[in-house]
């Protein structure tokens, strides 16, 4: 495989509650393109190999669930940085088809800021942030079936509130202030959360920083 470069796919990083999927979904709406949604890697889950992509297919083989919420802060953290860099080789396996349908692509993507550099125009990627403290005081209040699993677990433990602790403790060193920064100082335009904007105003913002 030769040198990857996307001239029509544009890349949405950040923190969790900035808005990445919102946003994603609006563009490819207005622009009629194709949205590549939070964990649109999983339609290659079922094929990979465990010894390949241990981390990705953690979750696919998992025979107790609580094993994963009792896991250190500090295993948690190593899973998830894993499962970025597996992401990373699924999504850049994936988007060269995706890419040559015609349209432009709107991805909400686990490449790394490194990688994005490489494969696209500067301009082509944006980041949007939330506090790193809202993504651990707010993880359990969305009512995705998924995050609402975890928490039902959580609460089927001896001691729920120190399984809780725990978990939490976990979301913090994945969604740390370092990690915020990195993002922030990135290269990439930026755009923060604001509760007073509305979806047609940020989308705008984004637009003009990506050219579209």
């Amino acid at each position: 495989m030769g040198k990857l470069w996307f001239d029509n796919a544009y890349f949405v990083i950040g923190t969790a509650y900035a808005g990445k999927s919102t946003m994603v979904k609006e563009l490819a709406k207005v622009h009629d393109g194709i949205a590549c949604e939070e964990n649109y890697h999983d339609a290659k889950l079922p094929e990979l190999d465990a010894k390949e992509f241990p981390c990705l297919t953690y979750t696919r083989d998992i025979k107790d669930w609580h094993d994963f919420i009792r896991r250190s802060p500090e295993e948690y953290k190593a899973w998830i940085d894993g499962v970025k860099k597996e992401c990373e080789i699924v999504e850049l396996q994936m988007l060269p088809e995706i890419c040559s349908r015609g349209k432009k692509v709107f991805v909400d993507t686990n490449i790394s800021i490194a990688k994005l550099k490489e494969i696209a125009p500067i301009e082509h990627t944006v980041v949007m942030l939330a506090d790193p403290e809202i993504s651990v005081r707010r993880f359990f209040e969305r009512p995705d079936a998924e995050k609402q699993f975890l928490y039902q677990l959580i609460m089927e433990e001896q001691d729920p509130e120190a399984a809780l602790a725990n978990y939490r403790r976990g979301l913090e060193l994945i969604n740390s202030r370092e990690a915020y920064e990195e993002l922030r100082d990135s290269g990439f335009a930026v755009f923060y959360r604001d509760e007073k904007r509305t979806v047609e105003e940020t989308r705008a913002l984004i637009e003009k920083a990506i050219g579209l």
